[in-house]
């Protein structure tokens, strides 16, 4: 967080207090979007509510676009049909579809009836993709030249353009090219328009090594690509290679932001937006879920303890040790864990190398353990004086590092088979194998062995 937006919390946390409604609408007032949005988030709902009356309409759509769904619903809620459909109007049809399923119907219907032709064919358009694939994030507004046209008459193009409606389409880094039947040929970038004789034609500067989607390529392979090869912009097109349509990076970096934020929150167990102020009794029953899960998964392997009652009785030691070696197990696991759901994420894991990964890691697991397992045996033996203590809780911590690895390795990967979220299910799942594995070894070879 900034120093700037800290001071501006500071500010309308002081306004609100003081409820100085000059105060509020100056701080608004040239305040972006994106920091309102994150303003309301950090607010109690109560809050939330006296803020949102002082937010210009022009910005209030704006606004609802950059927030979680819960809280747009709610403040979509508490607004004016009439004012909601006023900050609604200078949005884009991309921007529209992504959260007409949040508004009245009221306030579609007026929307819908007050487009021309043109917006609304491409507001249907548009409307009918995924908001996670191309078509979901593309923005239908298009700038598209012939091949045939010049410079000249491009740049001519562009200005007539900016004149119409006000601006021109943000991001704008080059033109699609298209031809008469509107099948994309290539791109021109605006940096070859300015730069050369604006008597040659778009077609000897155009460039026709062009990344392209379909409507259905996924939001997360889009993110991809983006990142693979830098752009600031793509095409999408239909299968007949007709353009419909543009992904530009600002849509790309939402995708990327909201997929680090569902690793983050799924790990705890938690949605992918999570409200820090959201109603106790729905946010304790999405809690309540996983908190139900691990205590199952507890209660699995304090059973394993239980096996093993009369030894940890007789051998007090084992009581100490325990929690040692199952949280060795836990951390080798979750570091290979953590690297196996980003390959997956990433595309990077398949069958061909999924058997080399398995070897690679059962490797690193199996050296920690010979080392970890030296240093454990010889704390064991200072600490109670038992050589056979030692050479136990030393083998014991091979097994949990190893198996610790494997399981890291595999789970995520069976999990996607089942359709699974890794990053949501994996740390439960691996858990409760490092730890009822971890308490068998140990507490099974220290019967074995010592008794």
């Amino acid at each position: 967080m900034t120093i700037k937006f800290q001071h501006l919390i500071n500010s309308i946390d002081i306004a609100l207090d003081e409820n100085d409604e000059q105060a509020l609408q100056k701080l608004l007032v040239n305040t972006s979007a994106a920091e309102i949005a994150r303003l309301m988030e950090s607010l109690t709902q109560k809050d939330r509510l006296t803020l949102w009356h002082y937010v210009p309409t022009r910005l209030r759509a704006k606004v609802l676009l950059e927030l979680h769904q819960d809280l747009r619903r709610s403040l979509i809620a508490h607004t004016d049909e009439v004012e909601l459909t006023a900050s609604l109007s200078a949005v884009q049809m991309d921007e529209l579809a992504d959260i007409d399923s949040d508004l009245p119907i009221t306030v579609i219907s007026a929307m819908v009836q007050a487009m021309d032709a043109q917006r609304r064919e491409r507001y249907d358009l548009v409307k009918h993709y995924p908001d996670d694939s191309a078509g979901g994030l593309m923005d239908v507004d298009i700038t598209a030249v012939r091949a045939d046209v010049s410079l000249k008459a491009a740049l001519r193009y562009m200005r007539r353009l900016r004149q119409r409606e006000g601006a021109l389409p943000d991001h704008l880094d080059s033109l699609m090219v298209v031809d008469r039947n509107n099948v994309l040929l290539g791109v021109v970038p605006l940096s070859q328009i300015i730069s050369n004789d604006l008597s040659i034609s778009v077609r000897d500067v155009m460039s026709t090594e062009v990344t392209s989607f379909t409507p259905l390529n996924s939001a997360h392979n889009v993110a991809q690509a983006f990142k693979d090869k830098d752009l600031l912009s793509a095409p999408v097109v239909d299968d007949q290679h007709k353009l419909i349509g543009r992904i530009t990076v600002d849509d790309v970096i939402d995708v990327i932001q909201d997929e680090a934020d569902k690793e983050v929150f799924s790990r705890a167990g938690l949605n992918s937006h999570p409200d820090m102020f959201a109603p106790i009794l729905k946010s304790s029953g999405r809690r309540a879920i996983w908190l139900g899960i691990n205590l199952m998964t507890a209660f699995l392997a304090a059973w394993v303890i239980g096996l093993f009652e009369t030894s940890i009785e007789k051998i007090v030691a084992l009581a100490v040790l325990m929690p040692v070696v199952a949280s060795m197990g836990g951390v080798a696991g979750s570091q290979t864990l953590t690297l196996v759901t980003r390959g997956l994420a990433l595309n990077q894991i398949n069958n061909k190398n999924m058997a080399k990964l398995i070897g690679h890691e059962f490797s690193i697991g199996a050296l920690n353990g010979m080392l970890w397992a030296a240093v454990v045996g010889i704390i064991a033996f200072q600490w109670f004086g038992d050589w056979q203590l030692g050479m136990v809780f030393g083998a014991a911590m091979i097994i949990v590092l190893v198996t610790g690895v494997l399981a890291g390795t595999t789970i995520p990967p069976l999990l996607k088979k089942m359709g699974i979220d890794p990053a949501l299910a994996g740390g439960v799942v691996l858990t409760t194998v490092t730890d009822v594995v971890g308490f068998f070894a140990f507490l099974s070879l220290a019967t074995l062995i010592i008794l």
